[in-house]
């Protein structure tokens, strides 16, 4: 049976069939293309001509926006719709929605439960209700500007994604595997299926961890669009208009990333406010490190690493760990360090001598920003833009022409930004978004002067205060969306990007951000990171050998799972007997000694907690990590061999498999 070409557009109308043997999705606008079927209950992949499926009976009829995949989890496989979607605002003209509300359905009619299966489907929801996710029918959001000029833009939509950035790949498989090679039935190549993948972008998958590239686009002459676009003011530079509306459409675009050191280390729970860090030395890491900056060589060039951790304290490892890195990476390497009253290394620069290979094109900086801004000197920052500024112009930035009713919207690239600043912190949240905000100020300074929009040499904030509130607020708003996906909070100083100054409300706010991300780090971070790993693959139920036994079973012992709710009564208790009438003719003697025996208690137990933190930490359970492995098995072992209760917990272990139980966590405690 002969299907008819598809669009390599995703399609915008989406109908939903649900019968009792299939999921049928069709497009309205395409009543000639062929309609997607998913077999239940194997969840086979096929295409039909539309027209045979009106002949079935449905149980279920309804318009849905997209598709985002389909995922095999241990009972069952599942298809994840997207119900409904959010417009957020256009970029050339193309609109940029955001997922608001999906739906997860089973091949299976009737639905197996277990309470693992049932744990894995609420980990998907939950994740799916609160993860920032994008997508656009008409315009590639994992490519940067200057990568879609280069792009062939005779392949679908789906082919020609950064799968750095294509966030649900991995539930695309099934579709693709289909569009790639066919099944038995259906042979060969199967071109009518592109217009229902759909990407999806996240700001998460990278080789390191918390990367992320961000791309500050700015565009003038948008004569395409109608609302949602550009900004009314009084100027060009809010506008976005120069010349008549026949003018061509000129993009400027400026590339940043960000990531973690890239070696092998972590910041480990414990229950401490301040995570304990543990370090490998930078030979185990040289392979992976090498592979990562090849890549972000090939596809960036010149790579400037902007690190930013504190000089001193427990950072202090992870700064060394990174320049002993730099040392062996690059050529001959040439450092030059400066000082001054403040600080003995203000700025520490490590970069080749010559050119005599490819990670020649590592060029290290190192920022002491905690040293510099303290005191809430925060417009300091600024001072590393100033000192690179020389590198920032010889980086450059993309320009292109989009000329009116050019074909598929393909752009003449005149100018390419030749390297990517990739500035780290500690996670990669707070510190970073400041200076990759000012290394963007800078750069955006540059593109007004090529314009005219302003002299050269001034700057933007000193000649349009409508648009720099604009700018902070755009930056800020990137900030809060970025920390969100990796801490589940908005991002601290935001108060500096938002207002150019640190303020005691800002200081403030950061304080209550520091205290949820412990309670979340400690408490909430394993069924996140699961939900992480199970929507991108990392786990598969389907194919793991877990054998019969139940993968979120608590398998610690009962004494341990029970000090904590033991802490929680003791302290009910001492509370009731502390604000108790007592009669004025009793004794007082027994009440205080209850309160002191059950104070005790609490003490006891409040100290058991704290010093075996590790037992405690709500950590993954589906891909263990070495160092949560092997800071569990110490944890344990001190517990059985404390006062009072270790007897009891080595006597109550139940067959516990340490390593069974460990897995750890990869958000905020991290490893690399």
């Amino acid at each position: 049976m002969a299907l008819a070409q598809a669009n390599k557009w995703p399609y915008r109308d989406i109908n939903l069939k649900v019968t009792n043997d299939a999921y049928s999705f069709t497009s309205p606008s395409s009543p000639d293309a062929p309609a997607l079927i998913l077999d239940r209950p194997t969840g086979d992949v096929r295409l039909s001509e539309s027209s045979l499926q009106n002949t079935k009976r449905a149980t279920r009829v309804s318009s849905i926006a997209g598709i985002l995949g389909v995922i095999q989890l241990r009972l069952d496989k599942y298809v994840i719709i997207i119900n409904k979607a959010k417009p957020m605002g256009r970029l050339k003209g193309h609109m940029v929605y955001k997922v608001i509300a999906t739906d997860i359905l089973p091949m299976r009619e009737r639905q197996i439960h277990d309470p693992d299966e049932d744990t894995f489907i609420e980990l998907l929801k939950t994740f799916l209700a609160t993860g920032p996710m994008y997508f656009s029918y008409s315009i590639d959001l994992t490519n940067s500007i200057q990568r879609q000029s280069q792009a062939d833009l005779s392949q679908p939509l789906w082919a020609r994604t950064d799968d750095r950035f294509f966030f649900n790949k991995y539930l695309q498989t099934d579709l693709i595997n289909f569009r790639t090679q066919g099944t038995r039935s259906q042979p060969g190549q199967q071109t009518g299926i592109d217009p229902f993948i759909l990407p999806c972008i996240f700001d998460e998958e990278g080789h390191a961890a918390n990367y992320n590239e961000t791309e500050q686009i700015v565009i003038f002459n948008d004569n395409s669009t109608s609302g949602m676009s550009g900004h009314e003011g009084s100027s060009n530079m809010q506008s976005g208009k120069l010349g008549g509306a026949d003018q061509d459409m000129q993009i400027f675009a400026y590339v940043q990333t960000r990531g973690s050191v890239p070696s092998y280390w972590a910041e480990i729970n414990s229950l401490r406010y301040t995570p304990k860090i543990q370090v490998r030395s930078p030979e185990s890491a040289f392979t992976a490190a090498r592979r990562h900056f090849d890549e972000q060589i090939r596809i960036y060039g010149d790579n400037y690493l902007i690190n930013l951790v504190n000089s001193k304290g427990r950072e202090k490892n992870i700064k060394d760990l990174y320049e002993k890195m730099m040392q062996v990476l690059v050529t001959a390497p040439k450092e030059r360090t400066e000082t001054d009253r403040l600080t003995d290394e203000k700025f520490h620069m490590i970069t080749p001598q010559t050119k005599a290979q490819e990670f020649d094109k590592l060029h290290y900086v190192y920022f002491d920003f905690h040293t510099e801004t303290k005191g809430m000197a925060m417009h300091k920052a600024y001072l590393l833009i100033e000192r690179m500024a020389n590198e920032i112009e010889q980086q450059g930035y993309f320009k292109g022409v989009e000329t009116p009713g050019t074909r598929d919207g393909a752009i003449d690239a005149r100018k390419f930004q030749s390297g990517v600043m990739r500035t780290n912190c500690m996670d990669c949240l707070d510190r970073t978004n400041v200076v990759q905000s000012n290394f963007a100020r800078h750069m955006l300074d540059q593109v007004f002067w090529e314009l005219g929009l302003t002299p050269r040499g001034t700057m933007f904030r000193e000649e349009d205060p409508a648009f720099e509130f604009l700018f902070r607020n755009l930056w800020a708003d990137n900030a809060d969306v970025v920390s969100q996906s990796y801490s589940g909070t908005g991002a601290m100083k935001t108060d500096v990007t938002r207002t150019g100054s640190r303020t005691k409300l800002g200081a403030l706010q950061d304080g209550r951000i520091g205290l949820t991300r412990y309670f979340r780090n400690n408490f909430l971070d394993g069924p996140r990171q699961d939900a992480f790993d199970l929507f991108l693959g990392a786990y598969q139920p389907g194919v793991s050998n877990i054998g019969t036994s139940l993968v979120f079973v608590d398998k610690r012992p009962i004494l341990i799972q029970s000090i904590p709710y033991l802490l929680a009564f003791s302290i009910f208790i001492v509370l009731v007997g502390i604000f108790t009438r007592r009669d004025p003719t009793s004794s007082a003697i027994p009440i205080r000694l209850f309160i002191l025996f059950w104070s005790l208690v609490s003490v006891f137990c409040f100290n058991f907690i704290l010093n075996h933190g590790m037992l405690y930490v709500n950590w993954p359970r589906l891909n263990p990590r070495p160092f949560a492995t092997e800071g569990y098995a110490e944890h344990y072992s001190k517990a059985t061999k404390a006062p009072i209760v270790g007897p009891f917990v080595a006597k109550h272990e139940r067959g516990m498999s340490t390593a069974r139980y460990l897995n750890a966590e990869e958000g905020k405690k991290r490893i690399e």
